[in-house]
Parts: structure tokens; C-alpha cells; sequence
């Protein structure tokens, strides 16, 4: 698999552009909990996922984490890229949730080459719609889901992602995902357990009863 072939709009760039990006191309391996794009602090460039799991998440003054969405094979980021969009206020972090190969379209060579493309330009805005969707998505479910269905919601998507009812993660990285703390996931997983959905043990949560959890 080559980057020509994955890259939404490669078809729509002229020759030079095609050059322009190959010759500032960075491919970069991430092992598993790399930080790979550091809020404000970093101006990473665009991230195109070759293979592995990537997760964007932003973090309180407090500290809490909460992610807002995760990235697969094929998918790309630009928030990684958020120095070039003067109108993100808000810092994201994005870090390997699995060992991750990765293509990295370099800031200025992207910002070039959408101010050249209109192709490249209506490329960016839909992604950008998709990413803020995604947040808006996000903040619904914290303001009018009640934290069980949410915890429901969020073992069926992790158990379709593993492909696996047996799933190897913790009560905090759980609570991570979620914005909120570990003391309260594991109150939350313990009334699922005493439900008969799940089974808690060190480190795995086995599903018991996945249409018990669909429904909820």
C-alpha cells in the first residue's frame, strides 16, 4: 500500500504538487501510548493513518482527558495540522491507542498546496465539518446521555473495534475516554456486573449480555 494510492485527492493534484508532497513526505512508526501531536505545543503536520489506532482527545484544567474521536486505517487528521487554522481554539492530543504506521504531510507543504487546489481546499473543509460534527456528536452525549448509556455505548463501539466480548482495558482508561472519573466508571461497571452484562476482572471486561447493553 503507498501513499498515492490512499490519498483522497491525489488524483486532483498537478504533477508538481505530486512532487511537492513526496519529496516532504514523513513516514513514522508509533508504538502503542506515543503522544504523537501535542496540543498547541506541537504543529505536527496532516496524519494519515497507514495501519494501526490513533485517539484525539482534549484535557481540563483539572487534567481530565476526554476523547472526542479515534482515528483508523485510512483516516486522516488535521487537527494535528491546527497551527495553519487560526480558528481552532482548543488544544487537541493525539496519541497511539495501538502501534501505528503513519504518513505526515508536513504543515506548510499542505497549506501551500490547498491555497493552489480547490480540490485539496474542498477536500479540507468537508474533513474539518466531519471532525466538528463529531464533536458537537460528543458534547450531546455528555449534556443529555446519562453516564450509564454512555458506558454501555462505549463497551458495544470498543467490543466492535476488538472484534473480541473480552476486552483488555482498565476502569481509568475508560474513564478517560469518557471525561470522567475512574471512582465513577467503577460504580457504573459493578451495577452492570450485579445486572448480569458484564464480568469484571483485573484488567478485562467480559460482555455477558450484549443486547442488554444494546437496549440500555
Amino acid at each position: 500500500m503507498d501513499f498515492e494510492s490512499v490519498f483522497p485527492v491525489w488524483k486532483d493534484l498537478n504533477a508538481v504538487q505530486q512532487k511537492r508532497i513526496l519529496a516532504s513526505l514523513i513516514t513514522r512508526k508509533a508504538e502503542k501510548g506515543t503522544v504523537i501531536h501535542n496540543g498547541s505545543m506541537d504543529c505536527t503536520g496532516l496524519v494519515l493513518v497507514k495501519s494501526g489506532q490513533l485517539r484525539a482527545y482534549i484535557l481540563s484544567d483539572e487534567g481530565r482527558e476526554i476523547t472526542i474521536y479515534r482515528l483508523f486505517d485510512m483516516d486522516m487528521c488535521l487537527f494535528s495540522a491546527s497551527c495553519m487554522m487560526r480558528s481552532i481554539q482548543f488544544d487537541v492530543t493525539i496519541e497511539a491507542e495501538k502501534d501505528t504506521d503513519l504518513w505526515v504531510i508536513p504543515t506548510e507543504t499542505y497549506k501551500t498546496i490547498m491555497e493552489e487546489s480547490a480540490a485539496v481546499a474542498n477536500y479540507t473543509n468537508e474533513l474539518m465539518a466531519a471532525r466538528f460534527s463529531e464533536v458537537m456528536w460528543l458534547l450531546e452525549q455528555i449534556m443529555w446521555k446519562s453516564l450509564d448509556k454512555r458506558v454501555a455505548a462505549f463497551l458495544l463501539e470498543e467490543s466492535a473495534i476488538e472484534e473480541t466480548q473480552e476486552l483488555k482495558i482498565t476502569h481509568e482508561k475508560i474513564a478517560n475516554h469518557l471525561g470522567t472519573h475512574r471512582e465513577v466508571i467503577t460504580r457504573m461497571l459493578r451495577y452492570f456486573q450485579s445486572e448480569g452484562m458484564i464480568k469484571i476482572s483485573r484488567g478485562t471486561i467480559l460482555i455477558l449480555e450484549k443486547e442488554k447493553l444494546e437496549k440500555l
